[in-house]
Order: structure tokens, then sequence, then C-alpha cells
């Protein structure tokens, strides 16, 4: 099979040193792209960098001894649920996300579920439906019975075929993966699945490969769906990329309005802060200059598009964590 995460050190081109270095300008001197705030349509919660899996290509390098980004607690989240509550219907967000890290292995993850579904708001769960989940099965099947499909999750599977699945998730994933899918789709949860787009088929080969696979597991998700099946650009920030301006909306023919950040935050705690902060969206965990405040209201500026991910994954290619993308 075919990869391309799998070339070499040679054959990948290094990303210019002197981009990306001035949020406001480019390197060639051109004003930066931004992009405002249009609507707080999603907020995301990252419930903490540790995952049970050490996977390839992690953007956020999750594994089982990662703890960057810490635990976030429901007291935390229930403060910015608090903030959403205060906000004027009309501006309020209709869908919360979790990711990680592995969100399952919060041990408050499912007292958040409830606490976002009880006030009215529809949850997202990024999952790789594995151990963590399932340890936990009877208390979300509860959570599911009391709020039905205003839960959704999305299950990781990085390819249609076990190998390429495993390439990036390492031996004995693909089985465990598979269990957690039937087991949500039996007991009637909302699914939806996370691919990958790494081994240079095009995008209907793939959706044709997964079709397939959702036939064999005798699922109902859609693969030629986008929002049921949704294939990732991938990233590294290491491989060069241009640097977007404010003209590159024109050439491009791309609205700033469609980008995950005119419509996304995320609320993230390091380790070793006291309290979590707002970041633009889920691609940029680490990244200091990111950091808009530690409450909703603080993080309502525009974003400045200095990082490969923003012209890579967003931009160039068109990818968003939410749902309603």
């Amino acid at each position: 099979m075919s990869t391309g995460s799998a070339a070499t050190a040679e054959t990948v081109p290094v990303l210019d040193p002197a981009k990306f270095r001035d949020p406001l300008v480019t390197a060639k001197g051109e004003k930066r792209a931004s992009v405002a705030l249009k609507r707080l349509e999603t907020l995301w919660f990252n419930t903490g960098t540790l995952c049970n899996l050490t996977c390839s290509h992690c953007y956020i390098e999750s594994s089982p001894t990662n703890d960057s980004l810490v635990y976030l607690t429901l007291d935390e989240v229930a403060r910015y649920v608090d903030e959403l509550d205060a906000m004027p219907a009309e501006t309020r967000p209709l869908e919360i996300g979790f990711t990680g890290g592995e969100p399952f292995m919060n041990p408050d993850l499912i007292k958040m579920l409830d606490l976002v579904l009880s006030r009215g708001y529809e949850a997202l769960v990024l999952t790789n439906a594995m151990r963590p989940m399932m340890k936990v099965a009877p208390a979300l099947l509860a959570v599911k019975q009391a709020h039905g499909d205003k839960l959704t999750l999305r299950i990781s599977v990085d390819h249609y075929s076990e190998s390429g699945h495993q390439y990036e998730r390492g031996e004995n994933s693909w089985s465990r993966a598979l269990d957690g899918v039937r087991w949500l789709s039996e007991n009637g949860f909302a699914i939806n699945i996370a691919g990958r787009t790494f081994t240079g088929e095009s995008e209907q080969q793939l959706r044709d490969g997964y079709a397939r696979l959702f036939a064999e597991l005798n699922i109902d998700v859609d693969a030629d769906n986008h929002r049921e099946l949704v294939l990732f650009p991938e990233m590294d920030p290491t491989v060069d990329v241009p640097e977007i301006t404010e003209a590159c909306w024109g050439i491009l023919g791309v609205s700033p309005d469609a980008m995950m950040c005119a419509s996304s935050r995320m609320i993230v705690k390091r380790k070793g802060e006291d309290d979590p902060v707002v970041l633009p969206c889920t691609l940029l965990p680490y990244d200091s200059q990111f950091e808009m405040g530690r409450t909703l209201a603080d993080a309502a500026g525009s974003v400045h598009l200095n990082h490969p991910h923003c012209a890579k994954f967003c931009v160039l290619g068109g990818g968003s964590c939410s749902v309603a993308e």
C-alpha cells in the first residue's frame, strides 16, 4: 500500500524558516490573512492529551505518557457552559465538542456530557472507540438513553483497510476499534467516522473503500456524506506550504467565514497552569501566540493565520472538525 506519510526525509520539502514568523506580515512582506469570529457555533474542550494509543502522525502528540494538556475538570467545563448560557440565545452555539487525547480517559467525561446535554446543547465526542470507551459503556448508554441523538460520536478509523489503519495506530488497533463501532451502532448511537488522506488515493477511492467497510460492518454510515465520513487533510508543520495573504481569499475563491476559527474556539488546560485558556481551534494546542484569554468574551477577536496548519488544513485543505461543516 502506498502511503504519503512514508516519504523519506530527502523527498519531503522542509518548511522555509522565514515563513510564519510575524503574525501580521508574511515572509514576502505581504499582509497576512486573518479571520474574524463570525459566530461561535462550536465550542471545543480538549479533555487532556493522554491517550491509550501512540499514533504515528498525531498532530497533538497524544500518547499514554503525554500530559502536556492535563485533564479538564467538570467544574472547569461548567464555568464555560455557564458563560455560554449567559450569551443571547441567537449567538449561543448549538454544539459542544470533546477531543483529546482520548476523551474517555478523562474521569469526568460522562458527567461533562450529561451537563452539556442537559443544558440543551448538542455534544460531539472524538474517540477511538476502544477500551477507555468500553469501560464506561453502561454510563454512556445511560447518557444516550437520556438525551438521544443530541449526542454524536466520531470514531477515528484512519483507513478502510486493516493495514492502513494500523500503519497509523499500531498493531491490534483495528479489531478493537471496529468492535467499538459495532457496539455503538448496535446500541443506536449517532455515529460518524473520521478518516485520513495519507495513502495518496483520490477522495472517491477512499469513500468507495469506506463504503465497502460500512457494508461489511452493517452500520448506517453514508460514505458519500461529508458529515458522516470526514476525511481530514494531512498536517505536518515541517512541510513547506504557502503563507495565506489577504489577497489569497480572492485568488483561491475561499471565504474567511468558512474557516474553523470563524465559528469555533477550544478550551485547553496546560500542565502547571492554574486555569484553562481559550484557543481559536482544535489544531494549535501548544502554540502560545494563539492564546486568546481565559474567557470566551476574551476570545472574540480575529485570528491571524500564522501557522502551517492554517494554510494546509483549513484554507487549502478545506478541513474542519465540527459536525456542521
